[in-house]
């Protein structure tokens, strides 16, 4: 596989500037109902439900890439795969500790909040290799998030605990098993479509039907779902879903020019089985991002495909310059997530209420002002070696 699959970088800066606009329209009024979160027993997703799996479908398909690359470049299975739990463990330490970051009653949350953010920069910011000092700020930084949490303490005196896991934690554990299931597959890529399909049985059996009652229960899957702590099977299904968007494209590539010519309209065709699919399925299941139910995998996962199919095609082309301004968000993806928690720790601090005029168009464009500004952070950040790289 070569280096750089531009199309990835494009639908992950796409869904990082969509992040950071969903997450932004608390902040102001009148936001049109399609654009937020739908209700947890509600049938059906806004907008702000496809953040999520968007971006879990990314991290799949940026791992094919990333563990071929490494073994090309001569690092060793037992090298690769300790990477892959380095990364896994990163993310997770990071999301339980974002998760906690509002629930400290024995320091202020903004500055508790600031201080994770330091720790997390000082230890996972990449360094230039002559920068000498690099060991000792990673020291500092995880005896800082060592100190944070042995301190920490809620409203009612329980020490720090992972929670949910917090977003970085859900997707460093869907992370940890498609990178796990590609390094034990990569050899026979059908048997990945097996672990897919497994996925979806446990969670058609996992989650309550409309009708209240489940299909099938409980079962030996499920368990082994529980003990490797991906729960319904649904975000790993998104992320082994785009670990084989990756390796279809790459088949099709391998067969010839003519049946590559064809592959935006094989790519559209695959989004819209999928599309029907999720219809299928919701004849027995609703839609829920909350639930993690199937339907919502599999229509998140048709506009996936469709959308990653369309920047494929315009990657073949050239026509790429237009996403020039999101590239920040693409390429230095950790840095300009945590950004937004720096403003809003700020805007805490200085008890900053949004004005009542602030509402509807104003205030959508508010929030989208809000996404160029973190855009420009991230970019300058990275201009004087700061970004962060798991």
């Amino acid at each position: 596989m070569k280096d750089r699959n531009l199309a990835i970088d494009i639908f992950r800066g796409l869904t990082m500037a969509l992040m950071i606009f969903v997450n932004d329209l608390w902040t102001v009024h009148g936001v049109p109902e399609w654009m937020l979160h739908t209700e947890t027993e509600a049938d059906g997703m806004g907008l702000s439900d496809l953040v999520f799996p968007m971006f879990l479908f990314a991290m799949g398909m940026s791992i094919p890439y990333a563990i071929e690359k490494r073994l090309a470049n001569g690092k060793s299975m037992a090298e690769t795969i300790a990477h892959v739990l380095q990364r896994a463990f990163a993310l997770i330490v990071m999301g339980v500790f974002l998760n906690n970051s509002g629930r400290n009653a024995i320091m202020d949350k903004s500055l508790f909040c600031v201080l994770i953010l330091l720790c997390i920069f000082l230890i996972w910011n990449k360094y230039p290799d002559s920068f000498r000092p690099a060991r000792w700020f990673r020291i500092a930084g995880t005896a800082g998030l060592a100190i944070l949490a042995i301190s920490f303490r809620t409203g009612h005196g329980h020490m720090m605990r992972a929670g949910w896991w917090g977003i970085l934690g859900l997707i460093g554990w869907a992370y940890l098993f498609a990178a796990g299931a590609y390094l034990l597959c990569r050899k026979k890529p059908w048997t990945l479509v097996l672990i897919l399909l497994g996925l979806c049985f446990v969670n058609l059996t996992a989650v309550e039907m409309r009708s209240e009652s489940h299909w099938l229960g409980k079962n030996i899957l499920t368990d082994f779902a529980d003990a490797l702590n991906i729960e319904n099977g649904a975000h790993g299904i998104l992320a082994i879903g785009g670990v084989l968007t990756v390796l279809a494209g790459k088949r099709l590539e391998a067969l010839g020019s003519r049946i590559a010519s064809c592959r935006l309209c094989i790519g559209l065709a695959a989004a819209a089985v999928l599309a029907g699919l999720g219809l299928l399925c919701h004849q027995g299941w609703i839609i829920s991002k909350n639930i993690a139910t199937l339907p919502w995998c599999l229509f998140a996962g048709a506009i996936s495909v469709a959308l990653y199919t369309i920047l494929r095609a315009l990657e073949r082309h050239g026509w790429t310059a237009w996403a020039k301004p999101i590239s920040p968000a693409g390429t230095a993806t950790l840095t300009i997530y945590m950004i937004p928690y720096l403003f809003y720790a700020l805007r805490h601090t200085l008890d900053i209420d949004t004005p009542d005029w602030l509402t509807g168009g104003l205030g959508l464009c508010k929030c989208l002002a809000f996404v160029a500004i973190c855009l420009l952070i991230t970019h300058l950040l990275t201009k004087i070696n700061i970004k962060l790289k798991i």
